[in-house]
């Protein structure tokens, strides 16, 4: 009889040749469990969304309720539906007044090719500034400002008059001119390993965007919805950008993002053409539902600090000679190993001793830790001495 393995290796499409091929029976809390029932500790969350882990019984309910009251109806839109409007004005007390409006999509690739083509209608510009190594989704907008030549060049010719710059490099502000409709950045750059701003950077951002009439986008589709410790990352550096994207927590284990400018703003793709920008599925009911549950939770639970308090026991614990530094805030965290251990061999390590861990597109020498920020003290601990054990089975 075909395995489930084969029919995935056949007809299910690929995004490489060497995926993990891990079949999951179920999952429940910060744990999955495979068709042998063995345990593995999650500390990816699917990439930054599964905040409150796998199964939680809020988001569980919350997505039958609204399953059961109405799912798709039309268009993004023309109706008003309630879960939507719920999630929007949540989310607006708890942003700067200048960013409420939300319009509300599928993913982070639509968030910021939906925020790109808001800036060039407000603006009447068509340049972006981006940043080295820096990943915003695989859609042909996002693509194009992708901060990796390799992985742009096989989909060439992409969007013209995109420049990527040297992520906390003030000199290459300079590049930030008057034709340029926005710049495009990371609070904290994700992919390229967590890499924080320094020294004022994204301030200095804001002030060349403001001098030259661009607006500044933020992407917080990983950084956003508490992992850092505050709801958005952008906070911890005082400064506001005119749009923020949003995506992977944001819908709490369901699809769904968005992107957040000011009324004025987001009224631009209402005229000139009308419906300047449209989909059927954003913004769909049942997502909005669980994503807003979720951030009830993550606040009433007081996670946001939880996610902090957690940061301080791996740095505690995550002591080896093979651990050079750990970079990040909150639950979002990057250890940097020393350069003759070989992270793909220790990440494969690691799901042999049943956890799945993560390596960065853009950075070689670096693993990541997002666990679900549930994760309790007693689960930090247990996957601290599992990395712990990993690295002593003679990584060099």
């Amino acid at each position: 009889m075909i395995s489930n393995r084969q029919l995935f290796l056949r007809h299910v499409a690929q995004t490489s040749g060497s995926s993990l091929q891990f079949e999951i029976e179920r999952a429940e809390g910060i744990f999955f469990y495979s068709k042998s029932g063995k345990k593995y500790i999650d500390l990816v969350s699917g990439v930054s969304v599964s905040a409150l882990g796998h199964g939680h019984p809020v988001v569980v309910s919350a997505v039958k309720e609204q399953a059961g009251r109405y799912m798709h109806t039309m268009v993004y839109g023309e109706f008003v539906q309630s879960p939507q409007v719920n999630y929007a004005r949540w989310l607006v007390d708890r942003l700067p007044s200048s960013l409420d409006n939300v319009f509300f999509v599928n993913s982070g690739s639509e968030a910021i090719d939906g925020a790109m083509k808001l800036a060039k209608r407000y603006t009447g510009k068509g340049q972006f500034v981006a940043f080295k190594k820096a990943y915003h989704g695989g859609t042909h907008g996002a693509l194009s400002i992708l901060g990796d030549e390799k992985g742009r060049s096989g989909y060439l010719p992409l969007l013209p008059g995109i420049q990527h710059i040297r992520f906390n490099s003030e000199p290459d502000l300079k590049h930030i001119d008057e034709g340029v409709a926005a710049v495009i950045v990371e609070p904290i750059q994700a992919e390229a390993g967590i890499i924080e701003p320094e020294d004022d950077f994204l301030l200095r951002i804001r002030e060349r965007c403001d001098q030259v009439g661009a607006l500044l986008i933020m992407d917080e589709i990983q950084t956003g919805m508490g992992r850092t410790g505050k709801l958005f990352a952008f906070e911890h550096y005082s400064v506001v950008p005119d749009i923020i994207c949003l995506a992977k927590s944001f819908g709490g284990g369901m699809p769904l993002g968005a992107f957040i400018s000011s009324k004025e703003v987001m009224s631009k793709l209402t005229f000139d053409p009308p419906l300047g920008h449209i989909t059927t599925f954003g913004g769909h009911p049942v997502s909005c539902a669980a994503g807003l549950a979720v951030q009830r939770v993550v606040e009433e639970d007081h996670l946001m600090a939880h996610a902090m308090q957690m940061e301080k026991r791996y740095r505690h614990g995550l002591q080896h000679p093979l651990i050079k530094s750990i970079r990040g805030r909150g639950l979002f965290l990057a250890v940097v190993l020393d350069e003759e251990v070989d992270v793909s061999r220790f990440i494969s390590n690691a799901f042999e001793n049943q956890m799945v861990i993560d390596q960065f597109l853009f950075s070689d020498n670096s693993f990541r830790i997002a666990p679900p920020l549930i994760i309790t003290k007693e689960e930090v601990d247990d996957s601290v001495q599992r990395i712990l054990a990993t690295l002593n089975w003679g990584m060099k």
